[in-house]
C-alpha cells in the first residue's frame, strides 16, 4: 500500500478485500512520509485509496450492542427509536443538558459542554451493552472538537493582557472529551481521536469497525460536535448539538443489531431521510449524518445505508435492524 501524507482531511481507511482487512493512514493538510505495503496504491491524484488488484467490496460484519443518542427531540435512544423509525412525529425544542454525573465531581467541574455530550451518550451505549467500559477501546469522532473553547482562547488573546486559564488550555485538545472518559473509567485501553470535517462519523465508524475486525473486540464510537460559537459560524456552520455512541463488537447474543460494512470508490448518493426536520438536523451537524444508520436500526429492518467518505468514496452499511 503506498499512501501519502497529503489529503485533504484526515482518513484511517480500511480495505475490505479478499485478502483480509489491511489498514492504512493518511494525513491530511501537510507533506508527509510515504508507507508502503504491497498489494494497494495510491495515485496521489484525485483523492481516492485503490486497490491495485481491483476493490471487491467483501463486507466485514460487526454488531451494535449499545446506542447513546442526544440531541433536540431525541433524548436518548430509547425515547428517540419510535422518531427515528416514522412512527412519531419528530418535535425538536430546546437543547437537552447533559447528564456529567459519570465524571468524578473535580472533572466535572473542569469539563466543556463538547464533552459532557461526548460523555452522556457515551455513558448510555455503555450502560445498555453491559460491557465493563475498562475493556473496551474507544474511538471519539468530532470535526470541530472544542469550538467554544477555541472562540475563548482566542478573544482572550485578542485583548492587551492576553491571558490564559490553564482550564482552556488543556480542553482545547481535540483528544479532550476521550481523556476525560478515560479518567471517569480508569480505562487503559487504546483510544483513537479523529475528525474527517463533514465526513467525521463515517471516518469514525471506519475506524472503529477496522478494530473490531483486527482485534475481535468491542469499540465505543462516539460523535459529536456543539453548535459554532457567533464569531466561527461565517468559518464553520454547525446549526445544533448532536451526540451519538455506538458499542460495536464481534457477534453477541442481545446485539440491537448487525451491520456488514464495505468500502466502495464510488459516489452513489449519500442516505437522505424522508423526515424533512430529521434531515434538516441530519445536514446541519456532521455527528448527525449518523442518523440514517439510526433510523435504519430503529426501523428494524434490513436497509442499505452510504454514507460518504472524501470525495469519492462511500461507505456502504447493509443494516439489519434491531434484534431486541
Amino acid at each position: 500500500m503506498r499512501i501519502r501524507a497529503d489529503q485533504s482531511r484526515a482518513l484511517r481507511a480500511i480495505f475490505l478485500g479478499s485478502a483480509g482487512t489491511t489498514v492504512a493512514w493518511s494525513l491530511g493538510g501537510c507533506e508527509g512520509p510515504v508507507w508502503t505495503r504491497p498489494s494497494c496504491g495510491y495515485d496521489g491524484s484525485d483523492g481516492i485509496l485503490q486497490h491495485e488488484a481491483g476493490f471487491k467490496g467483501t463486507m466485514s460484519q460487526v454488531w451494535v450492542q449499545g446506542i447513546g443518542l442526544l440531541a433536540s427531540g431525541l433524548a436518548g435512544w430509547e425515547a428517540s427509536r419510535a422518531v427515528l423509525a416514522g412512527l412519531c412525529p419528530f418535535q425538536p425544542g430546546e437543547l437537552p443538558r447533559p447528564d456529567a454525573s459519570f465524571l468524578p465531581p473535580n472533572e466535572r467541574r473542569r469539563s466543556s459542554d463538547a464533552v459532557r455530550w461526548a460523555v452522556h451518550v457515551a455513558q448510555e451505549a455503555m450502560t445498555q451493552s453491559g460491557l465493563d467500559p475498562r475493556m473496551v477501546q474507544t474511538v471519539f469522532a468530532s470535526s470541530e472538537g472544542e469550538m467554544a473553547v477555541f472562540d475563548a482562547l482566542c478573544r482572550a488573546l485578542a485583548v492587551p493582557d492576553r491571558l490564559i486559564s490553564p482550564t482552556l488550555f488543556h480542553q482545547s485538545v481535540h483528544n479532550a472529551a476521550a481523556g476525560y472518559w478515560g479518567i471517569a473509567t480508569a480505562g487503559q485501553q487504546s483510544s483513537t481521536a479523529l475528525s474527517c470535517y463533514d465526513d467525521t462519523f463515517a471516518a469514525g465508524l471506519l475506524e472503529a469497525v477496522t478494530v473490531v475486525c483486527s482485534e475481535r473486540c468491542p469499540v465505543l464510537l462516539v460523535a459529536y460536535d456543539l453548535d459554532a460559537p457567533v464569531l466561527l459560524r461565517e468559518a464553520r456552520s454547525i446549526a445544533t448539538g448532536f451526540a451519538v455512541a455506538l458499542i460495536l463488537g464481534p457477534e453477541s447474543s442481545g446485539s440491537l443489531a448487525s451491520m456488514q460494512v464495505r468500502l466502495e470508490n464510488c459516489s452513489e448518493g449519500e442516505g437522505r431521510l424522508p423526515n424533512p426536520g430529521l434531515e434538516e438536523l441530519r445536514q446541519g451537524n456532521p455527528a448527525a449524518r449518523s442518523l440514517p444508520v439510526l433510523s435504519a436500526i430503529a426501523a428494524g429492518e434490513r436497509e442499505t445505508v452510504r454514507l460518504p467518505l472524501l470525495d469519492q468514496q462511500q461507505i456502504v452499511l447493509e443494516v439489519d435492524g434491531c434484534h431486541s
